[in-house]
């Protein structure tokens, strides 16, 4: 059943395939079959002085003409890397939150306010949480404890992104308690979205709070996107309750 509007997110590996090919107009071509209104991506390069290819952020979001927000967490290479979030909708603010644990890779949250067709608003939370068990917890700590997840109560909220919770550790639990969950049906394996072309781990969600209803849930599986990223797009319908 089609909502009211449509989410995914994915984990774009630099835009490099598992042919080891890097091209942005390939993950082009997965979103635009996704056909999603709010895209969250991680791992997004964003060079403005090279190629236009090489904005990866820009390049993606022009192809399918969208607003964009990016998030930096850190430096690739010269360039800004970290999250973004593509929408079709009014974008009112974007904020990015440093969630790092000392130690640890720069890890970011990035809050982008949207106004829906229905001028209903979001706040779409883009989250790439760190490796380890132990970062994890720290982690969604802060997104709760620092009021980064509940400073804004006007709008219904989304979580989605790489949570990198393949054991659904404490991190997990501790969001479920917040949140609930959107899964894909059916057997465990649909719900596996790393490595693409064979998925073994679940590990990209997408949360959302109790002012929202979710409509249907899955995961993309076309030849492209096969390919195209070392993660499969998941997308999820929402209707406003």
């Amino acid at each position: 059943m089609k909502g009211e509007f449509r989410v995914a997110t994915y984990n774009v590996h630099k835009c490099r395939g598992l042919d080891f090919r890097v091209s942005p107009q390939r993950i082009a071509d997965v979103l635009a079959e996704v056909d999603a209104d709010v895209i969250a991506l991680q791992e997004v390069v964003a060079n403005g002085s090279g190629r236009r290819e090489d904005d990866q952020a820009r390049y993606i979001a022009e192809e399918l003409g969208l607003d964009f927000s990016l998030g930096e967490n850190r430096l690739h290479r010269g360039a800004s890397y970290g999250n973004v979030v593509m929408t079709r909708f009014e974008v009112e603010r974007a904020r990015n939150f440093d969630i790092s644990v000392p130690g640890r890779e720069r890890r970011g949250c990035l809050l982008t306010d949207v106004k829906t067709r229905s001028s209903r608003g979001l706040h779409v939370y883009n989250i790439h949480l760190g490796t380890a068990m132990r970062e994890r917890r720290s982690q969604v700590d802060r997104l709760l404890d620092h009021e980064i997840l509940s400073r804004e109560h006007g709008y219904p909220r989304i979580l989605l992104g790489d949570f990198n919770d393949w054991m659904k550790g404490m991190a997990s639990r501790l969001l479920r308690s917040h949140f609930h969950s959107a899964e894909p049906g059916g057997h465990i394996p649909h719900r596996r979205t790393f490595p693409s072309f064979l998925p073994v781990m679940a590990l990209d969600h997408i949360y959302y709070d109790s002012h929202l209803r979710v409509e249907n849930v899955f995961l993309h599986r076309s030849r492209t996107a096969l390919v195209a990223s070392d993660h499969l797009p998941l997308v999820a319908d929402f209707s406003f309750r």
